[in-house]
């Protein structure tokens, strides 16, 4: 076995794992509200470049992640999470194919989605921001759909990530 681990699986936990420290950086209060989901920019890369590798049970995780790191309710990003990765591997030959600026609108759907399972969940425990605050991060992760896709994709092949 190679020193990237079982064909990459090591790159593939990296990216994870930066993604969820980029979340974390402290952001002045007007831009707090627009902060992108790193984690669920890397979760959907790599449920469209490795659906077979990285599925529904490792959003799940990094979601449960994400609810420790942020003091949520356990299972809430989880939940979020898991439902967009789902329906990113059911529809990664279609995605894959498409060029970058309709990639990031799939993007955009994807993470309006994701922030409306976050607002359900959020409502029910009685903690709901507005609607448009809440959408706001599907917009600035969508728009930075490209460079994510770009830079992981570079990593894919520089360590051959299989």
């Amino acid at each position: 076995m190679s020193a990237l681990g079982h064909r990459g699986g090591i790159v593939i936990a990296l990216s994870l794992a930066l993604a969820l420290m980029l979340h974390m950086v402290p952001l002045p209060g007007w831009a707090a509200a627009a902060r992108p989901e790193w984690l669920l920019l890397v979760v959907v890369y790599w449920c469209l470049a490795l659906p077979e590798r990285v599925g529904v049970g490792v959003a799940w995780f990094a979601g449960l992640l994400l609810d420790v790191v942020q003091s949520s309710l356990l299972g809430q990003h989880a939940l979020a999470m898991a439902l967009v990765a789902y329906l990113a591997i059911k529809l990664h030959q279609r995605i894959r194919v498409f060029p970058l600026p309709q990639q990031a609108a799939t993007v955009l759907l994807l993470a309006g989605l994701y922030a409306l399972a976050d607002l359900w969940v959020r409502g029910m425990t009685g903690h709901a921001p507005s609607v448009w605050r809440a959408l706001l991060p599907a917009l600035t992760t969508a728009a930075l759909w490209p460079v994510a896709f770009v830079t992981l994709r570079f990593l894919r092949r520089y360590y051959r990530v299989a």
